[in-house]
This record gives C-alpha cells, sequence and structure tokens, in this order.
C-alpha cells in the first residue's frame, strides 16, 4: 500500500493520469497500426474509444481502495470520504474525457461525408 496523497495533488494528478494514458495508448496503438498498413488516424479513434474505461480505472489506482472507502463511508457514516472519492473518479472522468476530446480534434473521425 502505497503512501495516501492529500486531496488536492490526487484530484490533479487523477486527471493528468487519465489524459496520459489514453493519449499515449492510442498515439502509440495508432502507430503500430501505422506499421501493419493499417489507416493510423481511424486506429487512434477506435483505440481512444475502447482505453477510455481503462484510463479512468488507471488514475484511481485500479485497486479495490476505493470501493473499500466507500463501503467505509456507507456503514461507518464517513460521508467525506465518499464525496473525495466521487470527485477523484470525476477528475479521472473528465482527464479521459480531454483526452478524448483531442483525438478526436485531431483524427476528425466524427465528421461523417
Amino acid at each position: 500500500m502505497g503512501m495516501k496523497l492529500a486531496f488536492l495533488p490526487a484530484f490533479v494528478q487523477g486527471y493528468f493520469i487519465a489524459l496520459g494514458v489514453l493519449l499515449g495508448g492510442a498515439i502509440i496503438g495508432g502507430i503500430g497500426a501505422f506499421l501493419m498498413g493499417q489507416p493510423p488516424l481511424t486506429s487512434i479513434y477506435r483505440f481512444a474509444l475502447d482505453l477510455k474505461i481503462w484510463a479512468v480505472v488507471s488514475a484511481i489506482g485500479g485497486t479495490f481502495d476505493t470501493f473499500y472507502t466507500v463501503e467505509r463511508g456507507l456503514f461507518s457514516g464517513e460521508t467525506r470520504d465518499i464525496i473525495k472519492q466521487f470527485l477523484l473518479i470525476v477528475s479521472a472522468i473528465g482527464g479521459a474525457q480531454t483526452g478524448m476530446t483531442i483525438i478526436t480534434w485531431l483524427t476528425q473521425e466524427h465528421i461523417s461525408s
């Protein structure tokens, strides 16, 4: 078990971890697609869609600590912990959504002709 961060650094780090996982994974996957002769921009967009949930999971730690904290908040009456975990999850979702928006802008895959 690692050291617990203060809330604000964990909030900011969660956002940027999710953003980095989504952007990095999609772009590196796009390079692989290019090397295999597949369309890289379409592949980047599809990889970003697939990585979105995994970016959020990696940003919140990917362990059961989040669920344990929510359980403790529900059954022990520590609502402050539930609110903190909810905000950390929202931060991670925001980072993943920002990454998805950037990928959409770069690839223009949302534009249909």
